[in-house]
């Protein structure tokens, strides 16, 4: 508008200056000259109108397009308003281009900053978790976004990081620990964002200001006490076996040579022992494979009820062989469970193995598949022996490595002592948990919990394992 007055006032002041000068000379009739300037000031007057007009419209204009709309140019009368709608259009146009290019951007930097196998946390100025990838929220839970990163991570030291950092520090590296629902390491580095300015941070929430990354480093730590572990637990298990074949090879080349009766009973004794001996380096083996893959729960929908009917079907001519039989009971119209269909039968092939191992004989061993009924739709496995039972002393104790109740007994019926750790560390990666529940003279229930296929399992919590005993 103060273009136009620049323009139209100017020339009406010369207008009427001529005709007043031409009036005071008398060139024209004052009559007249009256007249001229009441045309000028109409056409004025007109002018200011049209351009009143239409800046009205284009200001109507700029305002739907402010709203979001997309309306047509206004039609316009005068060539300064053309010419103000064609420079406002192409704004707009610009504006639009921008806000689709910043938004492909975003929803590209969302993608990218979720499909990151890593928990990224970013923190604003006051600590407060300003965004989470869809690792972390899978870790803390979803509510992690817009609360204090305490009242998540309640360690000293990666709090302390987060201050200093956020303080002016250089990056900082801790080492975080999480012991549920299973044992996993983290290594956590929390370094400044750069250009973190509040202008561009979004109207709800405060710009992000540092980075939070959390490495996981479960798998690596993991192998070297593999190793580790390995080697101990062979060196030990296997030193009597080695000790045992060692005795009867010096005896069958010395004084049992010609001793035809002696080398057949030291042949099967040592044949038995190098049986165990494979089976233990096996079970090692197997045990060292799952806990190296413990922190990663597994996906993939499985029937419980049809993995626990085949392993029963397998069984059941060696209990029958013990004069044992097998009672299978699984309920109908149960849901999947998120597993390992490979892990789960050797799960239930160790307990129910056990239960005909040591369960009396012409007893029944009962295996029971059903529905939680107390908590959210999972499914139970209950195994029950009627065997002699386990004294309460010995029941937290039932899935370290190597622990025997009755080491005779479990040697004699080809045991490892590595079965229940098995059993265990495949129901954490499961993310349920296992029951025992044993009355001396009357036999034991191992009771396995498995969570649905639908439960992510993942959220900072724990696995129970619960241990209960009449003596």
């Amino acid at each position: 508008m103060a273009q136009i007055a620049h323009r139209l006032i100017p020339l009406t002041a010369v207008a009427l200056v001529v005709i007043a000068a031409a009036a005071f000379a008398e060139l024209v009739n004052p009559a007249v000259a009256l007249v001229l300037a009441v045309l000028v000031g109409l056409g004025l007057a007109a002018a200011a109108w049209r351009h009143l007009r239409d800046a009205e419209r284009i200001l109507a204009w700029v305002h739907a397009l402010a709203a979001d709309k997309e309306p047509p140019p206004p039609s316009v009368a005068t060539a300064f308003g053309r010419s103000v709608a064609q420079t406002v259009r192409g704004i707009d146009r610009a504006l639009r281009d921008r806000i689709r290019r910043l938004g492909f951007d975003a929803a590209t930097a969302s993608s990218v900053l979720d499909a990151l196998h890593d928990p990224v946390v970013m923190l604003a100025d006051d600590r407060n978790v300003a965004r989470g990838n869809a690792a972390a929220r899978r870790l803390f839970g979803e509510r992690i976004v817009g609360r204090d990163l305490a009242e998540t991570l309640r360690q000293p030291e990666i709090l302390d990081a987060v201050d200093a950092v956020l303080g002016g520090a250089p990056p900082q590296t801790v080492t975080l620990i999480l012991p549920v629902p299973v044992h996993r390491v983290y290594e956590v580095r929390v370094q400044r964002m750069v250009a973190a300015d509040p202008s561009e941070a979004p109207i709800d929430r405060a710009a992000p200001a540092a980075l939070v990354t959390f490495y996981d480093r479960t798998a690596i730590r993991r192998s070297e006490q593999m190793r580790a572990d390995f080697v101990t637990n062979a060196s030990h298990e296997l030193k009597t076996p080695l000790a045992s074949l060692i005795g009867f090879i010096e005896t069958l080349r010395g004084p049992a040579r010609d001793d035809a009766p002696a080398r057949e009973r030291f042949l099967a004794i040592m044949q038995e022992q190098a049986r165990r001996m494979s089976r233990l380096v096996a079970d090692l083996m197997s045990l060292s494979r799952i806990e190296l893959d413990e922190h990663v729960p597994p996906t993939a929908p499985v029937d419980v009820g049809a993995v626990v009917r085949s392993v029963a079907d397998a069984l059941e001519l060696k209990a029958a062989a013990q004069q044992k039989r097998i009672q299978l009971d699984v309920a109908p119209g149960l849901p999947p469970v998120a597993g390992d269909i490979d892990q789960l039968h050797q799960v239930f092939q160790n307990l129910i193995d056990n239960a005909i191992n040591y369960a009396r004989p012409a007893t029944e061993i009962t295996v029971a598949v059903k529905a939680e009924a107390d908590r959210k739709p999972g499914v139970v496995v209950a195994v029950t022996d009627r065997g002699e039972g386990i004294a309460r002393h010995h029941l937290p104790r039932l899935t370290e490595r190597f622990y025997r109740v009755d080491p005779a007994r479990s040697r004699a019926v080809g045991g490892t002592g590595l079965g229940l750790a098995i059993v265990k560390h495949i129901v954490n990666r499961h993310r349920g948990r296992l029951e025992i529940d044993s009355e001396v003279g009357r036999g034991s229930t191992f009771s396995v919990h498995l969570p649905p296929a639908d439960g992510s399992g993942e959220a900072l919590g724990g696995t129970r394992a619960g241990w209960r005993a009449a003596s």
